[in-house]
């Protein structure tokens, strides 16, 4: 029963961000399309709970997600197509946060979001993928930087003279580093507490400029 409900919550996600907004891959907006979808990241979501990533196959997909294999490539191009999907929508959602929570420093929306997606994290370390998705967050962070850049948001005197790319890729990889060893060990600690650990104060408003 405690697995299951772990289970759905991890297809909730998955589903949400599909019907209801997000990412719309391929400029579909077909509702029938848009179910396949979601079918088919759930289904990858299940077997990865069983199975390694990388043993997966698209005919266990397909079978897992009841549609044929026609739907499946009607929809996605590959298996790490879909993967692909499931990230973007992870990231999308957490830029989301951050862009309504402005009153929050950017460390609480991290924790926070760690905290609802406990379980597909958990799933990510299970596969030993946790940094597929920090890959998206550097991608997704310095193109947001490069847009404020361009926008004239972000003035030149803000990273000191510094590198900024560096600057933002210690931040996250600091940051994703205690998110990966709190994952890897099971969560027992309380993930608010390494607040008070590290000293991140000198440049957590910096964080907030560059993540939004």
């Amino acid at each position: 029963m405690k697995c299951q409900a772990k289970t759905n919550k991890i297809h909730n996600f998955i589903i949400f961000v599909s019907l209801l907004g997000g990412i719309i891959l391929k400029d579909s907006f077909n509702p029938s399309s848009l179910r396949s979808k979601a079918e088919i990241c759930n289904a990858l979501l299940r077997l990865m709970e069983d199975h390694p990533y990388e043993e997966i196959t698209v005919k266990q997909i397909a079978l897992e997600a009841k549609l044929v294999r026609k739907t499946f490539y009607r929809n996605f191009d590959s298996k790490e197509d879909v993967l692909e999907t499931i990230l973007d929508k992870l990231i999308y959602e957490y830029r989301s946060q951050l862009i309504v929570s402005n009153k929050m420093m950017p460390l609480d929306v991290i924790f926070n979001f760690c905290t609802q997606h406990k379980d597909l994290l958990l799933l990510f370390d299970k596969n030993n993928m946790m940094y597929r998705i920090q890959q998206k967050l550097n991608d997704a962070i310095l193109v947001k930087h490069e847009e404020f850049i361009a926008l004239g948001l972000v003035s030149t005197e803000f990273f000191c003279g510094l590198d900024p790319k560096y600057q933002i890729l210690f931040n996250i990889g600091g940051i994703w580093n205690v998110i990966c060893h709190w994952t890897h060990d099971g969560m027992k600690d309380d993930l608010y507490s390494f607040e008070q650990d590290i000293e991140f104060d000198l440049y957590c408003e910096k964080i907030r400029v560059v993540l939004l």
